[in-house]
């Protein structure tokens, strides 16, 4: 039985973009992204918002930096492999292998999903990942913390709303970068 996991690459203050959206910032270093490559390995279905489908679908044929790039490689390897399921009412087609659209989050049909996957189940998307949060399903957050505050725009974790967490792993990066991985107590 796989787990769901909620991972994000945040702002110190919490935020997974600026108030323009913009998430430069976050770009990784070779360590960082390898580190998250390991993480990922983990994971055999991907649970998309609309837009964080968009801007994942880079990995689907990533330009030529990545082949000049063994983490990039290894990261478009294991992301192309995985399924995807994107969440969206505007989607009319999917424009990567492995991909499906659902209409509609149905909390039922996660748990269903991630009951009978042999691996961990993530779930991506701010808006997305807070009805999953609200329906209790999220069994680990993965929050990796740049040493940058944007001061607003898309927060990670949802607003009015109490998670308790019990830390279980912490790891602190050359550049500055924090990774945190949570268990959620339910």
């Amino acid at each position: 039985m796989g787990i769901l996991i909620c991972t994000g690459v945040t702002s110190l203050d919490g935020y997974v973009n600026d108030e323009h959206g913009e998430f430069g910032w976050a770009a990784p270093s070779d360590e960082e992204h390898a580190f998250v490559n390991d993480l990922e390995r983990s994971i055999g279905t991907y649970l998309y918002g609309r837009r964080l489908y968009d801007t994942m679908l880079y990995w689907e044929t990533p330009g030529p930096e990545a082949a000049e790039s063994a983490v990039m490689s290894d990261y478009a390897e294991l992301w192309q492999a995985a399924e995807k399921i994107v969440y969206s009412t505007t989607l009319d087609a999917v424009a990567t292998e492995h991909t499906r659209i659902e209409r509609v989050f149905d909390p039922a049909v996660v748990r269903d999903l991630v009951s009978r996957s042999d691996r961990d189940v993530s779930i991506g998307g701010s808006h997305l990942a807070a009805h999953a949060f609200a329906a209790g399903l999220v069994d680990e957050v993965r929050m990796l913390l740049h040493p940058v505050v944007v001061g607003g725009g898309t927060r990670l974790l949802p607003e009015h709303q109490r998670l308790d967490l019990e830390l279980v792993q912490q790891h602190v990066f050359e550049n500055g970068v924090v990774f945190l991985r949570y268990r959620v107590v339910h």
